[in-house]
């Protein structure tokens, strides 16, 4: 179930590092809120019906107060550890294969630039430090990232004539990548998070924009609504059929691959650029920072499907199992869990 719990104050001195580059309103806001123990920091908290934590609070609050959409504006969705990086770096070869045809073998963008960079996060890169950045130059088409849930993203991109992509991944390896990532990057002065604890706290709801059955739904049900506006991936299928799934994305975008270029190989090359192999291996991914303080190496492990029976006891799998048929049932989103062998 779902953690609900009556809100607690605490001081705005523990967990200095929760309070570093906070605004006033932004500390106080924070006061009210209900909090639990976080995955990387010492925190999260109840903000908006999903769990965050403090910078991010902040830099949502000025997305949604600040952000103008167009109408030619890109949004890519996820939560994390779920497809996000590829995504983004599918989403920008395919809008912007005019400036930088995928034939270009040794200088396009992506071989040079983490997609991150690329695709910047609202939270994280766009909205992180400063309430009004200047867009007037960001190139066109815009195209930006967000782990938002779909209830909390600025009203102008859900109500313009933008288009919104969401992946999901089954939630039993976006567990597993979430923990073994999160230990990665959390700070030296925080204990490693041990997975039976973390398992906990993710089928309780509380993970970084969390709980995951929410966020998913949000984006599936306005898919089902709106599917000229918002159209919604499964990492698993992508994987098993690009190709189609890329014409279909393409066409969504309102890139769509011309006959030709589909008899030239465009869509496979353009695959095979975004790829977790290729981009795994560019130097560009195995050192510097795409997002805040994070190695872009951490970025890329496995991209597995169903490497959670290396993880997960049977019990485990039972009780997540639960938990997605309570939370998901009626909705007509269903995922196929790899079984062990």
């Amino acid at each position: 179930m779902a953690i609900t719990q009556s809100p607690k104050k605490q001081s705005t001195a523990e967990g200095a590092e929760d309070d570093q580059d906070l605004s006033n309103e932004c500390k106080e806001l924070i006061l009210s809120l209900p909090k639990e123990k976080g995955w990387r920091t010492r925190h999260i908290y109840l903000f908006q019906g999903f769990w965050c934590q403090p910078k991010e609070i902040q830099s949502v609050l000025s997305f949604q107060r600040h952000f103008q959409a167009q109408d030619s504006d890109i949004v890519l969705s996820t939560i994390p550890k779920s497809g996000t990086t590829w995504l983004k770096a599918l989403a920008f070869a395919i809008a912007n294969r005019d400036k930088h045809p995928i034939s270009q073998k040794k200088s396009h963008p992506l071989l040079t630039s983490n997609p991150h960079d690329l695709v910047p996060f609202f939270e994280y890169k766009v909205y992180a430090s400063n309430d009004l950045p200047d867009l007037s130059k960001f190139p066109q088409p815009r195209i930006f990232g967000t782990h938002i849930p779909f209830p909390a993203l600025a009203e102008p991109v859900k109500s313009s004539q933008c288009k919104i992509v969401y992946i999901c991944r089954n939630p039993f390896d976006t567990f597993v990548s979430s923990w073994i990532y999160l230990n990665k990057v959390k700070p030296d002065s925080l204990p490693v998070l041990q997975l039976e604890e973390a398992f906990e706290m993710y089928c309780n709801g509380a993970m970084g924009y969390g709980p995951f059955w929410n966020h998913m739904l949000g984006y599936w049900n306005e898919s089902l609504k709106r599917p000229d506006k918002v159209m919604f991936l499964k990492y698993e299928e992508m994987k098993a059929d690009i190709v189609s799934h890329l014409k279909k994305l393409a066409i969504f975008l309102g890139y769509p691959f011309s006959v030709q270029e589909e008899k030239d190989g465009v869509v496979e090359d353009l695959a095979e650029l975004c790829s977790f192999e290729k981009m795994k291996e560019l130097e560009v991914n195995k050192s510097g920072k795409s997002i805040m303080n994070f190695e872009n190496k951490n970025l890329f492990r496995k991209a597995e499907i169903g490497d959670w029976v290396n993880y997960l006891s049977p019990p485990m799998a039972e009780r997540l199992s639960k938990v997605l048929e309570e939370k998901l049932s009626g909705s007509g989103l269903t995922f196929k869990a790899a079984k062990r062998a």
